[in-house]
């Protein structure tokens, strides 16, 4: 448990090992283009309020995976990680829809508000994913409990900065004439990465009821 552990049992190369694998698994060049399309359709001080939101949302519910991850699937939910996976998996192809038609990561209609996207889809699952969460359930076996923290505390505060930087960051790619061109692909992407989701939870079933069996 993370209560028995010190600093002095901190190992470097197993932070440096999950921060990078949490980094690339929240994904935060994502980010990037999911503030931009939202920049039109919000006022900074909106943006600001959504990018810490989601991130702060996002680490409660990492946090909360990584003590209690079997217990919130198996009895309090009573659902299976791969039924989860596909869920999440179609909310991505839906957002990867949108964008790569309309050129925004999300379209915001009259009655959306902030507070439930910055709930739903972006601190699930656009930070806090299958993947992540998978990891973060993971890891402590692996790592350690305080290292798993750690790196998923530092992974969210990287994967922040760059959302309240994205739109800086935007002005040089519309200066550039790159930002509608990314955006689209990145739709692309996070609906392909949607579809693997989903896939991948399909899998899981199968081999889970004895369906099939893979090597």
């Amino acid at each position: 448990m993370i209560l028995s552990e010190t600093i002095f049992s901190f190992n470097v190369a197993y932070f440096v090992s999950a921060f990078i694998t949490l980094l690339a698994l929240v994904n935060p060049i994502q980010k990037i283009f999911l503030i931009n399309s939202l920049k039109g359709q919000l006022t900074d001080s909106e943006l600001r309020y959504i990018s810490i939101k989601s991130s702060l949302t996002a680490f409660i519910i990492l946090l909360l995976f990584l003590f209690l991850g079997n217990v919130i699937f198996a009895y309090v939910f009573r659902i299976q990680l791969y039924s989860f996976r596909i869920t999440c998996g179609m909310v991505l192809v839906y957002s990867g829809w949108i964008a790569l038609h309309q050129g925004v990561l999300i379209n915001l209609g009259k009655d959306v508000r902030i507070q439930d996207i910055s709930s739903v889809p972006i601190a699930i699952p656009m930070i806090a994913g299958p993947g992540t969460i998978t990891a973060t359930v993971t890891f402590p076996a692996q790592y350690g409990s305080l290292v798993t923290v750690i790196a998923v505390f530092t992974a969210l505060v990287v994967n922040l900065i760059i959302m309240l930087f994205a739109k800086k960051i935007g002005s040089v790619m519309i200066k550039l004439n790159i930002l509608s061109p990314f955006v689209r692909i990145i739709g692309l992407i996070i609906a392909t990465i949607g579809i693997q989701m989903i896939f991948d939870g399909g899998v899981e079933f199968l081999k889970m009821h004895g369906l099939i069996k893979l090597a």
